[in-house]
């Protein structure tokens, strides 16, 4: 039962609720500001110089598509620090991307871009309910990972209070919820889970706990998953969006009527395109995330290609707030796996394991290509009340779950049901696949 339903809208910041001629204007000359910025990074300098492109061409935002697209490629070729645009002695800070998909990507950051980055922090937070009179439990990492570090700054610039209990030692951030009572906790979906799951262990009832709002960003989660986390914690779930590369936790986040995450367009211009013929897609259709930064002084980027796949809905949100919402991240075209020649995300395994009664939402999917076809194995975690050693419940469970997968995907994958707690948990991004088949391609093409 949630313990705290009926929220109030609230508005931080007047920006937010630009009329969309005056919001549009501003992007305008933001952008015409962040080309002029990025001639101090040769990067940016070569590629304007062979497409002729000086601040003067932008005069409307269609010209964002007369500009070139950024690839993380492009930022790992600049490392460590060949995208900044400012002199080194003007880095206030420097973080660091997760790196789950190859090298770390550095970004750096001057004092104005902090200070930027913790009210788009607050924006989203007090949309989603956060007021000062909260008490906070952060348990992002405090490290090079942007997400600690920049909601703690937004948490504060709210002024709510905060417990900056970081990532890990989940058996201590069950006592710290339990013995400091905040009402509000921050991490990754799938640790929130896992916070749940050790608290039941430790004999903590998560319905007891003075938790009351959750905001859970850095990685990709499906609605089951949000009403997973709820039930168990009683509490009401909020959804927030960011990349490092871009500045971190901020570029969006649900408003109390949770239908799509605002983007922060007057920091951020957004593009959704295909990612086949990188041309744009319209409203409600699926395609890649590509954004261009619009105030960041350290390290600006153009039309930045995410990777991230969702959907953007420019319809006015009933909060007031004008930002285009875009919706969850549904998959990311380098994550995507494709399978007997069909794509299929992590995440639509997390939904058909939701839908099935007794299962875990701790899972992993393992491919390989022994012959000639794809086999998928999705080792599946039982939940300890319904575990049984009579065989007959077991395979009517495992049956029902690859009926459930095949439904939503299309594939049949075999599932291996695994004893309660034996898949290793994750304090950050979860890792739910394990692709055998790249390292096969690398065994028969060693150079």
């Amino acid at each position: 039962m949630l313990k705290e339903p009926t929220l109030s809208n609230e508005i931080w910041d007047p920006a937010e609720t630009l009329s969309r001629p005056e919001l549009e204007a501003l992007q305008v000359a933001r952008l015409r500001d962040t080309v002029a910025r990025v001639q101090n990074v040769p990067f940016y300098r070569k590629r304007f110089r062979e497409l002729g492109i000086t601040p003067d061409a932008i005069r409307s935002l269609s010209d964002i598509r007369r500009l070139p697209f950024t690839t993380k490629a492009d930022l790992r070729e600049g490392y460590p620090l060949d995208f900044l645009a400012v002199p080194r002695e003007q880095i206030a800070r420097i973080h660091g991307s997760s790196g789950t998909t190859g090298k770390p990507t550095f970004v750096a950051y001057t004092l104005n871009d902090l200070q930027t980055w913790a009210n788009l922090c607050a924006r989203f937070l007090v949309a989603g309910g956060l007021r000062p009179h909260h008490l906070v439990q952060i348990a992002f990492g405090y490290g090079l990972f942007t997400g600690g570090f920049g909601l703690h700054a937004g948490v504060e610039k709210v002024g709510a209070g905060i417990v900056p209990a970081a990532s890990g030692n989940t058996p201590r951030q069950v006592m710290l919820l339990r013995d400091l009572q905040p009402d509000v906790l921050i991490c990754t979906p799938s640790y929130a889970l896992n916070i749940a799951e050790v608290a039941e262990q430790e004999g903590v009832d998560p319905q007891t706990l003075a938790l009351k709002y959750g905001h859970f960003g850095g990685e990709p989660w499906t609605e089951d998953m949000r009403r997973e986390i709820e039930s168990r914690l009683g509490i009401m779930a909020f959804d927030n969006y960011g990349l490092s590369e871009i500045i971190g936790p901020g570029v969006s986040g649900e408003c109390i009527y949770r239908e799509g995450m605002h983007i922060q367009e007057d920091h951020f211009l957004v593009e959704c395109i295909d990612p086949e013929t990188l041309e744009p897609v319209g409203d409600g259709e699926r395609g890649e995330l590509v954004f261009t930064t619009l105030t960041k002084e350290a390290m600006p980027l153009i039309r930045y290609r995410t990777r991230d796949l969702a959907v953007l809905n420019h319809l006015p949100c009933k909060c007031g707030r004008v930002g285009v919402r875009m919706s969850r991240v549904i998959g990311r075209t380098d994550d995507m796996l494709i399978i007997r020649g069909v794509n299929v995300f992590p995440s639509q395994i997390e939904e058909a394991l939701l839908r099935v009664e007794g299962t875990a939402p701790q899972y992993v999917i393992e491919i390989d290509r022994p012959g000639a076809l794809d086999e998928a194995i999705v080792r599946v975690e039982i939940r300890p009340q319904d575990f049984s050693d009579k065989m007959s419940q077991m395979q009517a469970l495992r049956m029902r779950i690859e009926q459930e997968i095949f439904r939503i995907t299309g594939i049949r994958m075999v599932v291996e049901l695994v004893e309660p707690n034996t898949i290793e948990r994750s304090v950050g991004k979860a890792k739910r696949v394990i692709d055998h088949r790249i390292e096969r391609l690398r065994q028969t093409n060693p150079s």
